[in-house]
């Protein structure tokens, strides 16, 4: 059985990937039979040969989850430098933002109070 899949290149820390075709078998970084293209996560950089992925599906190969994202990144033309992804606080950022926006609720509160109670006063 043969897959189409990731094969890691690079150095500790900066790892790179070539797509490749292997038999399942075979070890991570072990002997391909043909390589397809390369995905580089740091520079966010990605090339795939679509007819030759094409082929081999034909053929009876399987494809990983990871390639098989590339792959329909590459035929709709989106851009993976393109994407962004939306930023989330901590959680301790957003204990801290809860508690502000409690403590302006509260202050405004108080404000609205010492008005009425001027209100009445007068």
């Amino acid at each position: 059985m043969v897959r189409v899949r990731l094969k890691r290149t690079g150095t500790r820390g900066s790892a790179c990937f070539r797509v490749v075709v292997m038999d399942i078998r075979s070890s991570r970084d072990g002997k391909a039979i043909e390589e397809l293209g390369f995905y580089n996560p740091k520079s966010k950089e990605e090339r795939l040969n679509l007819e030759r992925l094409s082929y081999w599906r034909g053929v009876g190969a399987s494809v990983s989850d990871t390639v098989e994202a590339i792959a329909k990144r590459l035929t709709n033309g989106v851009v993976l430098k393109d994407k962004v992804r939306p930023v989330t606080p901590s959680k301790k950022a957003q204990a801290k933002a809860k508690a502000e926006a409690e403590a302006k609720a509260a202050a405004e509160a108080a404000k609205a109070e010492a008005q009425a109670e001027e209100a009445k006063a007068e």
